[in-house]
This record gives structure tokens, sequence and C-alpha cells, in this order.
């Protein structure tokens, strides 16, 4: 039997490690550097590599309990900033699933796209709840330079929760490319193709 099954809580564990530790490093430390009056975030990068490295259903459950640690540490309303995570890990997930990608790269435009989803997506909620929050130019100039630095700093991130998953991240690739054998019978032959070598009684 492999680790993960002999362990089944390992991987919920590790990633409830990784939510605690970037709640806490986000609120205690990041938060107080400020880069051209923004902050980096490193929230939706920690669910963001989450997704790519478990897939969409851990992804998803990551950015639900992530989402509500934000909530509960910056004391608002409960469910905003899981509404806004959940999408990230499950679709950074099936990026997973589908593509499996490998290269470098990869977690700087998912955590690009993550953090425009979160700026865009909390301006809003907050523009529905009829929060006191005027829509302006400094605005989205504030939510690219999140973009920006939240890019720069995905990288370093994914490898950090690469290392905190080590031991428990679900082996192999996506689970929708798969490979077949020369013996094996592919979906996308006809009927025809698949009987081809059997023996097949001519027609009277």
């Amino acid at each position: 039997m492999t680790r993960d099954r002999d362990h089944p809580w390992r991987l919920p564990a590790r990633i409830a490690l990784v939510g605690f530790v970037a709640v806490l490093l986000q609120e205690a430390i990041v938060s107080q550097i400020s880069i051209f009056g923004v902050s980096a975030d490193v929230t939706p990068l920690a669910v963001a590599a989450i997704g790519l490295l478990c897939g969409s259903l851990p992804g998803a459950i990551a950015g639900f309990g992530i989402g509500l640690f934000v909530d509960l540490a910056l004391v608002q309303e409960l469910g905003i900033t899981s509404l806004l995570y959940i999408p990230i890990g499950y679709w950074a997930g099936r990026l997973r699933e589908l593509r499996d990608p490998s290269h470098d790269l990869v977690p700087l435009g998912v955590g690009a796209l993550a953090t425009l989803w979160a700026g865009l997506g909390m301006t809003v909620i907050q523009f529905v709840l009829g929060v006191d929050s005027p829509v302006s130019g400094l605005l989205f100039q504030q939510i690219f330079m999140s973009v920006l630095i939240n890019t720069l700093i995905a990288l370093p991130v994914h490898h950090g929760v690469r290392r905190l998953l080590s031991g428990a991240v679900p082996s192999g690739s996506g689970g929708a490319r798969r490979r077949y054998t020369s013996g094996a019978l592919s979906p996308l032959q006809q009927p025809s193709e698949r009987l081809r070598g059997g023996r097949m009684r001519p027609a009277r």
C-alpha cells in the first residue's frame, strides 16, 4: 500500500498547515510591507498552488478553508473570501487534471489570474453589499499593482507550498490524459477498427 493510502489524513492535515501558515504570514508580516501603497497577498497564491499540486477537489476545499480563515482573521463577514477562493482552487486543480502543466512558469500565470480574480471579485462583492468603496481609476491601479507584485512572488510561494505538502501530494499526473499501449483499445477507434485483426465471419 502506498503512503497516501496508509495515512488518508496526511493530505488534509498538510493542506490545513499550508492554510494556517499562509494566513499567519499574510497578516503578521506580508500585509505590513507596502510597495507603492500596495501589499502582496500570499493567500490566493497558496490556494492556487494547492490546486495545481493536488487537483480540483482539494483545491476547492482549500479555497473554502483558507478563505474562511482569512475572514476570521480580518473580522469580516464569513464566506466572502471563501466565495472567491473556491473557484481559484478548483480551476487551478482542473488545469492540473486536464493539461498536466509541468512548465516552471505556470504558477506565475495562475497566480496572476488568481490575484486578478480575487481583487475584482472583492470589488464587485463590496459594491453589491453597499460597502463604501468608491470605484475609480486608483482602485484599478491598486489591483494592477497587486497582480504585478503577486506574480513576482508566485513562484517562491508555489515552491514553499510544495515543500509543505511534500510526501502527501497525490502521485501521478492529471486523470484526463491517458496513454494507451499498443494492445489497448483507444476510445477514438471506430468499431470496425477495433474488430480489425480479429476473427470475423464473412456474410453469407
